[in-house]
């Protein structure tokens, strides 16, 4: 998904204003847009937001983020639930119509956070009081500057913002080894490993070889930096997303492993054969409706369907493939495991062992989230495949 990269138009001092329209998410410009300050009410600004009208700020800085936070609170308050009668029976979903009913709140969500706007100069300042510098985030993601501003949403720039930060601090990944050099650095764009247990799953399998192993959908790079440590020779990453080629080179070489792992830009499989092919593709069988979801959301199963039609041809003789891969689709019923099994054996593969492990994110344990019941359930697994 591009960069939605359009004109806004507004009116201001009674004359017609516009600039670029900068969207990360490809979330289209509002159609309306007035000018907002320090006067705006958070419940007309909730009014606002949710009527898809844009609120370009022109007050003090730290009390929009104040109103965005207003906003949310407002978004996430318990609706009210209708009383049930023997006319009007309590309505129960099923898991896959829950997953969808909380993707359109979510959806919805996003688009009234998103309406509180910011303008960005061409120098990538913000002519606001109390206005942070995040010049160095700004070209971070979107890269140098050039000769025009842009209006972005405030909820989008924090979020920019946030990836800088992390990209700064970094990760400790403990299969790494021991600190210092066991940091993986996440850019913008690029998913976090937060999830630890995939990670570990790699860690701990048996390597059916040291000389060459390929890395499907590199991302960070922390499985082929994983891999490597671990005293694979030559480690192949791929991906198609530039920003994760990146994200990928800068954790390589800050890791010292450029003798040891290389990346190429390309759809699944390299060219040749390889002893080990790793893969952990997004686990949710969605459309993504934003970059940084290509993680997750996998419209279709397309990767993970690749990746099985392919794998037997570029094993090489007695090689294994590892699929990292979540059972929350199966939870939510946007996937079967029989669906799965019915794809490996299609590729031509063999199941040789399945190791599980526990998710041990944030989530598994809210028992307010929507999914919790599919999310308490989710095991992660590591299925080991060999050509049949």
């Amino acid at each position: 998904m591009k960069t939605v990269a359009t004109t806004i138009a507004w009116q201001e001092n009674g004359h017609p204003c516009e600039d670029e329209w900068r969207s990360e998410r490809g979330a289209l410009a509002p159609k309306r847009v007035v000018l907002a300050d320090d006067t705006l009410s958070a419940d007309s600004a909730y009014r606002l937001a949710c009527a898809g009208t844009g609120m370009l700020w022109r007050g003090d800085f730290q009390n929009a983020r104040l109103l965005l936070q207003a906003l949310a609170r407002r978004c996430d308050a318990p609706k009210k639930i209708r009383r049930t009668s023997k006319t009007h029976p309590e309505v129960s979903h099923t898991p896959e119509e829950n997953f969808h009913l909380h993707r359109q709140a979510q959806s919805q969500r996003a688009r009234t956070l998103s309406m509180i706007l910011i303008q960005v100069n061409p120098d990538r300042q913000i002519s606001l009081r109390r206005a942070p510098d995040w010049r160095g985030a700004m070209n971070e993601a979107w890269g140098p500057a050039g000769t025009t501003g842009c209006v972005a949403s405030l909820r989008e720039l924090l979020g920019l913002v946030g990836a800088h930060e992390w990209h700064q601090k970094g990760m400790e990944i403990s299969a790494l080894g021991s600190a210092p050099n066991n940091r993986i650095y996440p850019s913008y764009g690029v998913f976090s490993p937060v999830r630890g247990e995939y990670i570990q799953l790699v860690a701990d399998a048996p390597l059916p070889s040291t000389e060459l192993a390929f890395d499907i959908g590199v991302g960070t790079g922390v499985l082929s930096a994983v891999l490597a440590k671990r005293g694979v020779k030559r480690v192949v990453g791929t991906d198609l997303d530039p920003r994760a080629m990146a994200c990928a080179k800068e954790n390589i070489q800050r890791l010292g492993l450029n003798s040891k792992v290389e990346l190429t830009q390309t759809d699944l499989f390299p060219e040749g054969k390889a002893p080990l092919i790793v893969c952990n593709p997004p686990w949710l069988p969605a459309r993504a409706s934003a970059p940084i979801e290509r993680a997750i959301y996998d419209e279709n199963s397309g990767m993970l369907k690749g990746f099985l039609e392919g794998l037997a041809t570029h094993l090489a003789p007695k090689g294994e493939g590892w699929l990292i891969l979540s059972d929350l689709a199966e939870h939510l019923g946007l996937r079967t495991r029989a669906e799965l099994e019915e794809w490996i054996a299609a590729g031509g593969l063999k199941v040789i062992s399945k190791t599980d492990i526990k998710a041990e994110h944030k989530k598994a344990q809210d028992e307010s989230d929507p999914l919790h019941t599919a999310r308490a359930a989710e095991l992660t697994s590591l299925w080991r495949l060999s050509a049949a």
